[in-house]
């Protein structure tokens, strides 16, 4: 071959390699945010696992995940700094939705079935905290589990009695069991793990006793779902066929199973043991179809207009909301509570279903 055809193959492999490599820097590119909790944590193993970049690829994106601290997580997301963030029900309404971030809700992966727990010291009982001090992540489930405990026991009156201690639930563990002067503390495991096995600590009580009322989901932002070129609806989509490739992995039978589990712990730097009673107290929604028909129940509209009435009445759907209707939740039926000029909050069973494999 002569030198003059070895340069014009030489630069046909170089153009090729730019065109390549300029192919895969426009691939739009898209965040996701998470925290640790057992129904979040399947999110970094997606990505260790390559499942993932996978299912990325298949739809022409780039996905990537970012670590955070619960509040931290969606404190990024109203401001937009992310695409998407795992979070509950709760705080996809209270937060973004009330913020007037149009937000849908793409996966519903599991319902808190025992995580979320409510705790106190010197078995202390329900009836007795009036005045006394409550740790907790305000403004979160905790809250709203907090109160539901006090109204399902008849107690409704203590909740303007308590002294609510407000800290991260990065710390909430070591400030709870380091300071005997708070009374109670309520949050979710793994965080209250540590605090259930200390000494002189009793569970008063917890989300299993308001089954489908604490759900763990994926936000994503309306407008991103909207891209007029398409591309949000692609990476809703390959999120949700990598979701569901490791549900169908965690639930498989055999050890294959616990092999999944055991790196799911790794992934999120969680020990197995830890991990694993966290998703038994976890009503995980493995198949599609589970989380479609909670999603598709009018239970489930009725457990949401508890939490928004709970958001309307502590003024958590923002300063200017003069009515619970002001901030909307349209549900996969198209029946809107709320006026529907007012919809901030979205539960879309279209990315769930455009994971289900052909022919099933």
């Amino acid at each position: 071959m002569s030198f003059s055809k070895h340069l014009r193959y030489g630069a046909i492999a170089a153009c090729a390699a730019m065109l390549s490599s300029a192919s895969a820097a426009e691939k739009p590119s898209f965040t996701v945010a998470w925290s640790v909790y057992a129904g979040f944590d399947p999110y970094p193993y997606m990505n260790s696992s390559g499942i993932l970049s996978k299912w990325a690829d298949k739809y022409g994106v780039t996905i990537k995940l970012r670590r955070f601290d619960y509040a931290a997580s969606i404190d990024a997301f109203v401001a937009k700094n992310v695409d998407a963030c795992a979070m509950t029900n709760m705080e996809a309404l209270d937060m973004p939705a009330a913020a007037g971030v149009d937000t849908t809700v793409t996966i519903v992966g599991d319902f808190s079935n025992g995580n979320d727990m409510l705790m106190t010291r010197d078995g202390l009982a329900l009836r007795e905290l009036a005045g006394k001090k409550v740790l907790l992540v305000q403004k979160t489930v905790s809250e709203y589990l907090l109160e539901r405990a006090l109204a399902l026991n008849g107690l409704e009156s203590l909740a303007h009695r308590l002294k609510l201690v407000n800290t991260t639930d990065v710390d909430i563990a070591a400030a709870f069991l380091s300071d005997p002067s708070v009374e109670a503390v309520a949050t979710w495991k793994p965080m209250a793990l540590q605090i259930a096995g200390a000494k002189g600590v009793k569970l008063v009580f917890n989300s299993s006793q308001i089954p489908g009322e604490i759900v763990d989901l994926l936000s994503v932002r309306t407008e991103v779902l909207r891209r007029p070129d398409g591309s949000g609806q692609k990476f809703a989509k390959a999120l949700s066929g990598a979701w569901y490739e490791v549900m169908g992995l965690m639930s498989g039978p055999g050890p294959n199973a616990e092999k999944v589990r055991k790196e799911i712990a790794i992934a999120a730097q969680d020990s197995y043991p830890t991990f694993n009673d966290q998703i038994r107290t976890t009503n995980m929604f493995y198949s599609r179809q589970s989380a479609m028909e909670f999603m598709t129940a009018a239970a489930f509209q009725q457990k949401m207009n508890l939490v928004r009435q709970f958001c309307f009445a502590h003024g958590l759907l923002g300063d200017n909301t003069k009515s619970v209707d002001d901030v909307a939740i349209e549900y996969p039926d198209g029946k809107v509570q709320g006026r529907p000029e007012r919809v901030r909050l979205r539960f879309d069973t279209t990315y769930t279903r455009a994971a289900v494999p052909k022919g099933s």
